[in-house]
This record gives structure tokens, sequence and C-alpha cells, in this order.
């Protein structure tokens, strides 16, 4: 079983990249954000290995690191979620980015990638609820909000001022860290205009 891959940048595709190991070129499948954190060609490159067989194929994906590996194991257990689906959805939002969405359960985030209708999209974060990777994939502002929450999950006017703020311009990792802070101090029952505005104090520090 290949873990992780160090070798050479050898060339490019849509979606995968050529790693040379000692001469022996292995193609691994990576979400366009893997790629783009890659080295150029030529390069020396490291990407994390997961393996699928099947009848008719041997196929492995890549990650820049354990985080998004993690995720993406999780991803493909949800019914509905292949390979593809999941480096789809990994290339548009980074670990801490999903963990945040699972957490908020915001199904809008999570359908923004291609292939992820409402309906999957809203089996992805209800299936995922409360089964976060552990290694590296949450950010200390997504489990200060599950530790705020209980069960991670968030009520109405928490997610209604997260959107808020990431509709501000802030990332979704730093609005969750700021909210988190905020119900930590002034519980979860908190009017969203009030965590928005401790929110803005908060990432104003």
């Amino acid at each position: 079983m290949i873990g992780k891959l160090k070798g050479l940048v050898d060339s490019f595709g849509d979606d995968w990249v050529l790693i040379d190991c000692g001469g022996v070129c292995y193609e691994v499948h990576c979400s366009s954000r893997t790629l783009q954190a890659l080295p150029r060609v030529g390069e020396a490159g490291v990407v994390f290995i997961e393996t699928i067989v099947r009848e008719d194929m041997i196929r492995l994906y890549g990650f820049a690191n354990e985080a998004e590996k993690s995720w993406f194991t999780l991803l493909t257990t949800v019914q509905g979620v292949g390979a593809r689906v999941a480096l789809a959805i990994l290339s548009v939002m980074s670990p801490s980015e999903l963990s945040s969405a699972v957490a908020l359960q915001d199904k809008a985030m999570v359908g923004r990638a291609n292939g992820v209708g409402p309906k999957l999209a809203t089996r992805i974060v209800t299936e995922l609820k409360g089964k976060v990777p552990a290694i590296g994939a949450v950010d200390a502002g997504t489990l200060g909000l599950q530790a705020a929450l209980g069960e991670g999950v968030a009520s109405g006017n928490i997610a209604d001022a997260v959107s808020a703020l990431t509709n501000l311009g802030y990332s979704s990792a730093q609005a969750s860290a700021a909210v988190a802070r905020v119900v930590a101090k002034e519980g979860d029952d908190t009017a969203t205009e009030k965590l928005i505005r401790l929110g803005l104090r908060e990432l104003s520090q």
C-alpha cells in the first residue's frame, strides 16, 4: 500500500500529476487545490496517497496534506459521492472550510462544487455531522464552534451570523472562529445582530 510519494514532478494534466520516483512515474489524480500547491515540473514534490482498487482499474489519488486525504476518505463514505465528486469538493473548499460547512450544516457552501446538487449537499452535511476528520482537518475556530454548540450543529442565529461575516469578505474559518468566541462568552441564544457586531469586534483585534 502506498501512503506517500516523494519525487520529482514530471508533468501535469487537467486533474493529475506524474510523480517520478527513481525513474518510475506514478499518475496521481488530485484536486485542483493540490495541483496548484505542487512545485513546478522538475522540482521535488510530496503527495499523500489513497489507493482505490476496482475490478477494472487501480487508481492513485494524491493530496497536499493528511487533512485533505482524511476528508477525501470521509466524503467517499457518503452515498452518491465517488472519488471524482470528492475531488471536486476539495477543489473548491479547504479542509477547514469543509469542517465549518459541516459544523454549520451549510449545504449551499458544499453545493458550490461541480456535480453536487442540493440533495447531495444536504446528505453530505447531514451524514458527516460529528464525523469531522481528526488529523489536522479542524482548525481552532471550528473546534471552538463545535465545543460551544455541543453537537457541532449551529442554530439559525449562529449560522446567519457566520454567513453575514463571510459575505463581508472574511473566510469561513475566520467567521466561525469569531462567532465561536462570541458564543462562548455570550451564549448560543445571542441575537444574530449582536453576534455579528461582536464577531466583527473579535475579527478586528
